[in-house]
């Protein structure tokens, strides 16, 4: 019984408490209990979606991660209204990607950051799980889009999840 009462899902729970509670006029009682509520319902709702808790090894690493990746998309931005405004040509490319992760909701993490950032984009995933395909507007070779893309975002998110 109490298994039905608790939070399946408590990041997300967290998450949606918190964005609650910035979106909402100011905290008052009304906006916290609606808050915990909806922080409660959605991830029941939504149970059936989630095909395992996703487990963190080491979570202190994850807002480093999203301050790295925030200041890719403001750098990555600039970057490419520079390349559309010059007149040097764009070296578009299909990399595949080898991928190193083996957990879902990091793969998915890993896709879901390179399209983010612009000038990249995630393309499709082999069956098994093992390629990545992305879309870069702008390589200046595979390897070192690949090296960039480990260092960067792959190896926190290995540290992370595994």
């Amino acid at each position: 019984m109490f298994d039905r009462l608790s939070f399946p899902q408590p990041w997300l729970s967290l998450t949606l408490f918190i964005t609650w509670q910035i979106l909402s006029d100011g905290v008052s009682g009304a906006s916290v209990v609606l808050g915990l509520i909806l922080a409660w319902l959605i991830p029941q709702l939504t149970r059936n979606f989630w095909p395992e808790r996703p487990t963190f090894k080491k979570i202190w690493i994850m807002p480093g991660y999203v301050l790295r990746v925030l200041k890719d998309i403001v750098v990555a931005s600039f970057s490419v209204a520079w390349l559309i405004l010059s007149p040097r040509t764009p070296r578009p490319a299909f990399i595949s990607y080898p991928l190193h992760l083996e957990n879902p909701m990091a793969i998915s993490v890993l896709a879901s950051t390179i399209s983010l950032t612009p000038g990249t984009v995630s393309a499709d995933i082999s069956n098994d799980r093992k390629i990545l395909l992305i879309h870069a507007l702008d390589a200046p070779s595979n390897q070192e889009v690949i090296n960039d893309i480990y260092n960067r975002y792959e190896k926190p998110l290995l540290e992370m999840f595994q």
